[in-house]
């Protein structure tokens, strides 16, 4: 058993350097129904809602993917790839002043339109009550992220570590948005 995790984590790595920006795709899409189907759950649904399944998976693959493997990209540009540690807390002041904010808002409005079908007004309304609280938590969890990812992980597997991770901040933002839900009948 031990050797056909070994030759799969082999084909993964294998597959991350000839194809990166494919296999970070798939691998935020995986990650993002792993987190749905775990949030779906800890959140009391007892038959799967596939078609949020869905919708999330499309979100991961189609935005989050894409968008992490390239915003790592420009960031090693930007600072020539340097790792001191001046250089590192720049990165992720920059990464919690721009992706962040932004990534946070596009899932709220992204969930609260497509993936619960919400007219604008009430999804902005949620977005105007919720969204201080899920930025203000994501700056208390996230830049210790950052730090360690940009600090110790090579470019190539920082989008895996922070979809590994995202995975577990998507439950609790899925969890989030469905107690809100919930309460609001």
């Amino acid at each position: 058993m031990g050797s056909v995790a070994k030759k799969g984590l082999q084909q993964y790595l294998l597959q991350l350097q000839l194809h990166p920006l494919r296999t970070k795709v798939i691998t935020a899409g995986v990650l993002s129904a792993i987190s749905d189907i775990v949030a779906q759950k800890l959140s009391g649904i007892q038959k799967l809602q596939l078609k949020r399944l869905l919708l999330k998976v499309l979100f991961g693959s189609a935005y989050l993917g894409p968008f992490g493997h390239y915003f790592h990209i420009l960031l090693d540009k930007i600072f020539k790839g340097q790792k001191d540690k001046k250089t590192v807390a720049k990165k992720v002041v920059l990464e919690q002043l721009t992706s962040s904010p932004w990534n946070n808002m596009l899932f709220m409005v992204y969930y609260g339109l497509v993936i619960e079908g919400r007219p604008w007004i009430n999804v902005k309304s949620k977005i105007k009550k919720e969204y201080p609280m899920v930025q203000y938590t994501a700056w208390s969890f996230w830049p210790v992220v950052g730090w360690v990812n940009h600090q110790y992980v090579p470019l190539q597997f920082r989008v895996i570590v922070q979809s590994v991770v995202a995975c577990f901040w998507a439950i609790f933002l899925n969890l989030r948005a469905r107690s809100t839900t919930l309460t609001k009948g």
